[in-house]
């Protein structure tokens, strides 16, 4: 991959879940920030659905940031009031230089 820095012109929220508990025997989920990174958004599809009686979309998205230990698809990507779920964390070229989040945007 020939990734281009100036291509990086998104700042993002790296976000994974805490779980707290509730006081009546469950736990809360909240998201904290780990890092802001520096990332390219690349829309690569989107589909709509019949959810609960109500339409609901969601895009697909490729999220390339330099290389970045740590990153699971247990977390999240974030701009705004905008969430990417990773779905699937890949080290471009096996070099661990780049990263690319394959991402849904749910709820559109």
């Amino acid at each position: 991959m020939r990734a281009s820095i100036g291509r990086l012109r998104h700042r993002l929220r790296l976000e994974a879940a805490t779980r707290a508990p509730d006081g009546g025997g469950g736990a809360a989920e909240t998201w904290a920030t780990i890092a802001h990174v520096w990332c390219e958004i690349r829309p690569t599809g989107g589909s709509e659905s019949v959810d609960a009686d109500g339409l609901s979309g969601r895009n697909a998205h490729e999220i390339t940031m330099r290389y970045r230990s740590g990153v699971t698809p247990a977390m999240r990507l974030a701009i705004g009031s905008r969430r990417f779920e990773i779905v699937a964390v890949l080290d471009v070229d096996e070099r661990r230089r780049w990263l690319k989040c394959l991402c849904v945007e749910r709820g559109l």
